[in-house]
């Protein structure tokens, strides 16, 4: 059985840096791509970014280019999320997801495994 851990979130002020984990196990961590999707109170989940099996392709949602960067070592079975220059509107709980394909994925049923959230909470 696949088990997704996130860990890394916290209480910060606005214009600070968090970098979250996410540790799979259970599974062939190498082959699967991950990605990382938020929810804020009230709010429908949505993407923020993905990457490939093999970590040498990355995506994007809009409001994270440039501020957020996804990365992964497949040595560690462990992916991570390095958010830069937070805003207000990033305040939300944060979830890592694995799909058991080697490409990008961006939607939330296209996700195999879970975790069940790390909490970021920025204040202006």
């Amino acid at each position: 059985q696949v088990h997704v851990v996130e860990s890394g979130g916290g209480l910060v002020q606005a214009g600070a840096s968090l970098r979250l984990s996410c540790a799979v196990s259970g599974g062939t961590f190498s082959t699967y791509s991950l990605s990382w999707f938020r929810q804020g109170v009230g709010k429908e989940r949505e993407f923020v970014a993905a990457i490939t099996a093999s970590g040498d392709g990355t995506y994007y949602a809009d409001f994270a280019g440039g501020r957020f960067t996804i990365s992964r070592d497949n040595a560690k079975n462990t992916a991570f999320l390095q958010m830069n220059n937070l805003e207000f509107e990033d305040t939300g709980l944060y979830f890592c997801a694995a799909a058991t394909v080697p490409t990008i994925v961006r939607i939330t049923h296209g996700m195999d495994y879970w975790g069940k959230g790390t909490l970021v909470i920025v204040s202006s």
